[in-house]
């Protein structure tokens, strides 16, 4: 499930605001990471199973002061992306002669040595 998560950070530099966002990026999960709000104060994280109190925990550790604002599901739209495959699948091209590429390798052959089930045979060669 995609979220949408919003974290109040103080960072009064761009320093502090370059290293929140590094640290939020190397987070598994997190898909994208943007800054908001009038004085760019607000992480935005977009990400698949990213846990929100351990970012603010951990954004708390490393940088200053956070609070947890919200936490949305991210919702898709089912019909333009349906829409938007229809069209890509009725523009395919197609090839009228297929070409077979030549690789230099003649095929392989698998040859199978198979030991005879009679029990008063034996073997001359111990490798095979």
């Amino acid at each position: 499930m995609k979220q949408k998560i919003v974290i109040k950070v103080n960072m009064e530099c761009e320093k502090c605001r370059s290293k929140a966002m590094k640290l939020v990026a190397s987070i598994t999960g997190v898909e994208s990471v943007a800054l908001e709000g009038k004085d760019r104060d607000q992480l935005v994280v977009i990400g698949d199973g990213v846990d929100s109190i351990n970012l603010t925990n951990i954004l708390r550790k490393k940088v200053g002061h956070a609070d947890l604002v919200t936490v949305n599901e991210v919702k898709k739209n089912v019909e333009k992306k349906e829409k938007e495959g229809e069209k890509k699948a009725s523009v395919q091209p197609t090839v009228a002669n297929p070409v077979t590429l030549y690789t230099g390798y003649p095929p392989t052959t698998l040859i199978v040595y198979e030991k005879p089930n009679d029990l008063n045979y034996t073997d001359s060669c111990s490798i095979l």
